[in-house]
């Protein structure tokens, strides 16, 4: 490979001799050294020579017990590695095998493990072993060796980092790659790995890995990685589809711009190995049960600060665990418009919104398995809505996304659709979720899931939009059943929850769970069923809704869970019940109607003059404020220990 376009030749014997040469002269400081076995003399002198770059048939045999050094980068017609024989890289240096063009052979040394080798066997073909300078990697604590097959930095193509025999057919240069293949049946074997600032693309790439990564936070395994302050990368009409655990298909991080078009990633899972035990930070190969779903690999990834992704005319998908991820966040943006979003099996996540990122999802159409969306951290504003005209064109210049005027006038204008087998939003740490356009949602469980933290919520349905609950419950608050570590064990109580008398329940709170719905008809039960101080706060605007608003007790079908029953998480039944730390403060403005279909428990309701509350069936309803009988009033405002009942 050489700078600018050059394409690649399509025989593998001359394309090796330019990667040996290439490496060589990156490497070339390092002789080879330790001892070898040779089929015979002739084979260990091809295997040895590093200036025979061309000869391709050499054969290199390593006995058990022998350690081979391999100082440079060389080509052979047949490897043989005894069980206890061991090939190395000099140190600094690392060592990919390739076969006929696939990266194949490596294992990592250990389970949690950051190094890799050559498994023992017999390999044939064209090979090429190449000795590439480490590519240093760290996340909490933890540094990690990284390989790849193509490394890009500022100034380009880094050949000396780069196991290039991995990269089959096209051009590659040194502002793009265009055409190529990769294939990796190893281990913690990346693709492309574009940083230092680089801008780079990357179109019409076939991507395909089986067998385990290592970790995801810095891209060890996976397909593409763009990272650092000032790298662009743009991925167009790239299909990545990967298994195994941590064999994520991309990994944006630490301020890099990463703009995906017309591609598709799907993930699946590996097998674990059997001595893994869960750990966090740089260890977690799985995703916490404390989550209420299962999986080993996430199709993608945003990290860091400053970090942005866009995902444009694409689909996403994980087999379980999630789709689109952002982890260990600060000021990061995730973008998807006109997607297909997606868990292949039956539990997952499409998105994950974690520290302080703002995540966009529009025009896209999710299908999940537990959750549409997971919100982890303060801070997070999320929106569904509609891939506008207006809103794309600003988001193209917002996000730099460089959509040309054909572009945008080729992407339709679209709605969101979602669909899960569970949930639709979940709250584990706080943060805004803004539903506007024609978004539907639509859920077999519960529609939006607080555990115990601030969710802002608000839902404009004037254009359409539409929430439909199947266990008819759209807002359940409760306290967090999340048994704070992976072997912990969730206990229900069953104590009564004790009266905290410096707690307001009939007035609004910076930390209370607050919800507005514009223009929509709902039908569905709100829930607040805290034990501690916080308040469900509603507000309807010229909107309808028909159900049961009202402070209750939650309950699990088990009093107890533990990791074997995850998928029990979040999934609870309520009784209503007078309010004694749960507040739920109703506002009907703006000709709102509220249709009451069972006895609810509030510690505030206020009425514009044109809004009315009714009962279900054409009944009475009935209202009690501190035990004492009250009509609702046009206008009204009440507060106290309320109930609101069906005559």
């Amino acid at each position: 490979m050489t700078a600018g376009s050059s394409a690649y030749e399509p025989s593998m014997r001359d394309r090796v001799r330019a990667l040996v040469a290439l490496a060589t002269a990156g490497a070339g400081q390092v002789a080879l050294a330790g001892t070898a076995r040779a089929a015979d003399a002739a084979d260990a002198a091809d295997a040895g020579d590093a200036g025979d770059a061309g000869d391709t048939g050499g054969t290199l045999s390593v006995g058990a017990g022998e350690t081979y050094v391999v100082g440079t980068t060389t080509a052979l017609g047949a490897l043989i590695l005894a069980e206890g024989g061991t090939l190395a890289a000099p140190d600094g240096y690392s060592l990919t095998l390739t076969v006929d063009g696939v990266e194949t052979g490596s294992l990592l040394t250990a389970t949690l493990a950051t190094d890799t080798t050559i498994a023992p066997g017999s390999y044939t073909g064209d090979l090429v072993l190449t000795v590439a300078e480490q590519n240093p990697a760290a996340f909490a604590g933890v540094t990690f060796p990284l390989r790849q097959a193509l490394y890009v930095g500022a100034d380009g193509v880094v050949a000396a980092k780069s196991a290039t025999s991995a990269l089959v057919g096209g051009t590659v240069g040194d502002s793009a790659a265009q055409g190529v293949s990769i294939t990796s049946t190893g281990e913690a074997f990346d693709g492309c790995y574009v940083a230092e600032g680089a801008s780079y693309a990357i179109s019409d790439t076939t991507i395909g890995f089986t067998g385990n990564g290592r970790c995801d936070f810095v891209g060890d395994g996976s397909a593409i990685v763009g990272t650092g302050s000032g790298t662009r990368l743009v991925v167009d009409g790239v299909t990545v589809s990967s298994k195994g655990v941590e064999r994520s298909g991309l990994v944006a991080a630490d301020g890099a711009d990463v703009v995906v078009k017309n591609s598709a990633i799907q993930c699946l899972n590996g097998v674990l190995p059997s001595d893994y035990v869960f750990g966090g930070g740089a260890d977690m190969l799985v995703v916490p049960w404390r989550l209420g779903i299962s999986g080993n690999v996430r199709a993608t990834t945003v990290i860091g600060t400053g970090t942005r992704a866009t995902y444009i005319n694409s689909s996403i998908a994980s087999e379980t665990w999630g789709a689109l991820s952002t982890d260990s966040v600060s000021n990061a943006q995730a973008t998807a418009i006109n997607c297909a979003i997606s868990n292949l099996g039956d539990e997952g996540y499409g998105s994950f919104a974690d520290g302080n990122v703002t995540e966009r999802i529009l025009g896209c159409t999710i299908d999940v398995g537990t959750y549409a969306t997971i919100i982890g951290a303060s801070d997070s504003i999320l929106y569904y809505g509609d891939s506008t005209r207006e809103d794309v064109a600003q988001l193209n210049t917002d996000l730099e996304l460089g959509l040309s005027d054909a572009e945008l006038a080729a992407l339709p204008v679209q709605s969101t659709v979602i669909d899960s087998r569970q949930f639709g939003v979940m709250w584990h740490g706080a943060g805004t979720l803004h539903i506007t356009g024609g978004t539907v949602v639509t859920t077999a469980a519960t529609t939006f899931l607080d555990k115990a933290v601030r969710a802002t919520i608000t839902v404009d349905g004037s254009a359409g939009a539409a929430l439909d609950p199947g266990n008819g419950v759209i807002l359940q608050v409760m306290e967090t059943d999340n048994p704070g570590s992976n072997d912990g064990v969730y206990t229900e109580p069953t104590e009564d929850p004790v009266k905290d008398d410096t707690w307001d329940v009939s007035s609004a709170h910076d930390t209370d769970t607050t919800a507005a719905f514009t223009d929509i008809a709902l039908t569905g039960d709100f829930y607040n069923a805290m034990r501690t101080g916080r308040n469900m706060v509603l507000t309807f605007d010229a909107s309808s809704v028909a159900g049961v608003l009202s402070a209750s007790a939650s309950r699990h079908a088990l009093a107890t869970i533990t990791s074997a029953e995850y998928a029990q998480l979040g999934h609870v039944t309520n009784t209503a019940q007078p309010v004694v730390n749960n507040g739920v403060v109703v506002t009907l403005a703006g000709g709102s109607r509220w249709t009451a279909t069972g006895t609810s428990y509030l510690s505030r309701l206020t009425l514009s003059a044109d809004s009315s509350v009714t009962a279900s069936g054409g009944g009475a309803v009935t209202m009690t404020v501190d035990g004492e009988p009250t009509a609702i009033e046009p206008g009204g405002d009440y507060s106290g220990a309320i109930a609101v009942g069906v005559g």
